[in-house]
């Protein structure tokens, strides 16, 4: 299985205190939306072993600061490895209520139609820690150090942009891999940008208007190494004060895909469920 880790909600998280956090989350509304990108690959090493990838990432991103958030996210791609060609399909569920820190988390992962992994659970930020529940495939439960959660991190993110903050680090818990690690992350946000006419995701990027988007890159360490290092992973996309994002550059390394936005549906006003 190819260390494809889950690209959203992917996936973006950062450090400031908690009393942060939910004042952002009060101030900044994410917009429910559904959201499908054409997957290809952008390049390859020798060593990678792959000579073309093709797929469709479907991110569904719902909910409010009030009720809390809900994601429910599908990648599936085609890797021609030359001798033959081998399908991946990645799926996650997850439920976050920012204001008590609490997370819910269900990944699964198959190859060629073959249940590799799959793993369930629960988090929380408890102080200066956060405490997993893992209720799959095995129960057992543990504690890590304090980390942002997905829709915790957007939120900081999209407030640390406005306020035109260019580089912070931060250490994320998202429920990839085997539910059981954070990560040491470095974000970095470009200045504010215009889509123009010529954009090849102007058509589908449609529903939101004239809006500016940031350019945004982050990597993420294995916090386990020591001394210098590359990330294991980084990815970069443009990302808009609403939440949703596009143009996706996913790099795992030995191989780089890139993601383009091509159907974007809004299903309701950020926030619509508070009153």
């Amino acid at each position: 299985m190819f260390p494809l880790r889950m690209a959203f909600a992917a996936t973006l998280t950062l450090a400031a205190g908690m009393a942060a956090g939910q004042a952002s989350a009060a101030t900044i509304g994410l917009v429910p939306h559904r959201a499908v990108y054409d997957i290809f690959l952008k390049e390859a090493s020798d060593r990678s072993g792959i000579e073309g990838v093709r797929g469709r990432m479907v991110y569904e991103f719902s909910g409010s600061p009030c009720k809390g958030f809900n994601t429910q996210f599908r990648f599936v791609t085609r890797i021609d490895v030359g001798d033959g060609v081998r399908v991946t399909d990645q799926r996650s569920t997850t439920f976050e209520d920012v204001s008590a820190g609490k997370f819910r988390f269900d990944n699964k992962s198959f190859t060629d139609d073959q249940l590799d992994k799959d793993v369930s659970g629960a988090a929380a930020e408890a102080g200066d820690k956060v405490t997993i529940e893992l209720t799959g495939p095995n129960q057992r439960a543990l504690e890590l150090a304090g980390s942002r959660f997905p829709a915790e991190h957007m939120l900081e993110v999209i407030a640390r942009a406005r306020k035109g903050e260019r580089v912070f680090e931060s250490r994320i818990f998202d429920g990839s891999e085997d539910g059981d690690q954070t990560f040491l992350t470095t974000t970095v946000v470009g200045a504010a940008k215009k889509s123009t006419d010529t954009d090849p995701e102007a058509k589908a990027a449609a529903p939101l208007g004239t809006s500016d988007y940031w350019p945004v890159s982050i990597a993420y360490f294995d916090e386990k190494s020591k001394g210098d290092q590359l990330p294991i992973y980084s990815q970069s996309f443009k990302l808009y004060e609403n939440g949703v994002t596009r143009d996706l550059t996913l790099d795992y390394g030995d191989f780089v895909l890139a993601g383009k936005l091509t159907k974007l549906e809004v299903l309701g006003p950020p926030n619509g469920d508070c009153k």
